[in-house]
C-alpha cells in the first residue's frame, strides 16, 4: 500500500487520467479529495472507491479560478488537517486551430485551465504542504509541454509553462520535503482525445512507437509512483508517458 494513510486530491477527476489516478490512489490506501467541475462524475467516481473499501471526498472546482484553488486546498486541510498529495490533472483543449483563427475568449479558457489551474493549484498545496512538513506533487504537463504540435498553440504553450513551473518549484523546496515533479502523456484514450479526433484510436499509429493509444491507468501508474515514497529520490522531472512519441 504506496499511500496508505496519506491524504490528497485530483484535480479533474471525473474521468480520463483524473479518475483512473483517483482510483489508483485510493487502491494503494490513499483518501483522495475528488475535484472538478462536474459533481455527478465525482460522486460516481467516489462511488466506484466506496465500492472496494476506498476513501474518498467530492468537491466540485473550477480551478481555472484562483479562488476554488485557495478553497479546495482550505477544504482538504480542515476536513483532514493536512495534505501530503496532489494530482493537477485538470485541463484541455478545443478543436485545433491556427492561432490568427483561435478567439481571444478560448485563449483565455486554455491558458487558464491549463496553466494558472496548475499554478495557483501548486501555490496553495506549497503552503498546505509547508505546514504538513512536506509533500508531493505532479502536474500533468502533456508530451505537448516537450515538443510542438501546430492547431493548440495556446495549449502548447500552457502545458510547456506547467513544465516550467514545476523545474522552478521543485527546486525552491527541494530542502523543504516537498517533491514536485511532472507526467507528460502522450496520446491517450480519454474523453477529450476521443472528441477531438471522432473517436478514431487509430489516427496516430503511425506516429507511436509503439502503434497504440495510452490508457488512462497506464498514466495513472506513473502518478502513483511519483507522489509515492518510492520516489523520495525525484524532484523535478518530467516522466514521458507516450509510448515513445518523445523520442
Amino acid at each position: 500500500m504506496q499511500m496508505a494513510n496519506k491524504v490528497g486530491l485530483v484535480t479533474g477527476a471525473g474521468s480520463g487520467m483524473g479518475r483512473a489516478a483517483a482510483v489508483a490512489l485510493a487502491r494503494q490506501g490513499a483518501t483522495v479529495v475528488l475535484a472538478g467541475r462536474g459533481e455527478d462524475k465525482l460522486v460516481s467516481v467516489k462511488k466506484e472507491i466506496a465500492d472496494f473499501g476506498g476513501k474518498a471526498e467530492v468537491m466540485a472546482a473550477d480551478v481555472s479560478r484562483q479562488k476554488d484553488n485557495q478553497e479546495l486546498v482550505a477544504f482538504v486541510e480542515s476536513r483532514f488537517g493536512r495534505l501530503d498529495f496532489a494530482f493537477n490533472n485538470a485541463g484541455g483543449h478545443a478543436d485545433f486551430k491556427p492561432i490568427d483563427q483561435t478567439s481571444v475568449e478560448e485563449s483565455e479558457w486554455v491558458i487558464d485551465l491549463n496553466f494558472k489551474g496548475v499554478y495557483y493549484g501548486v501555490k496553495y498545496q506549497v503552503e498546505a504542504m509547508l505546514r504538513a512538513g512536506g509533500g508531493s506533487i505532479v502536474n500533468n504537463a502533456s508530451i505537448f509541454g516537450l515538443r510542438g504540435i501546430d492547431g493548440i498553440a495556446h495549449y502548447v504553450a500552457s502545458k510547456h509553462a506547467v513544465v516550467g513551473l514545476t523545474r522552478a518549484v521543485a527546486k525552491e523546496y527541494a530542502q523543504k520535503n516537498i517533491r514536485v515533479n511532472a507526467v507528460c502523456p502522450g496520446a491517450t484514450e480519454t474523453p477529450n482525445y476521443m472528441r477531438v479526433t471522432g473517436g478514431d484510436v487509430h489516427l496516430l499509429d503511425e506516429i507511436i512507437p509503439m502503434r497504440r493509444l495510452g490508457q488512462p491507468v497506464e498514466v495513472a501508474d506513473a502518478v502513483v509512483w511519483l507522489l509515492a515514497d518510492q520516489a523520495a529520490y525525484v524532484t523535478g522531472a518530467t516522466l514521458s508517458v507516450d509510448g515513445g512519441m518523445s523520442i
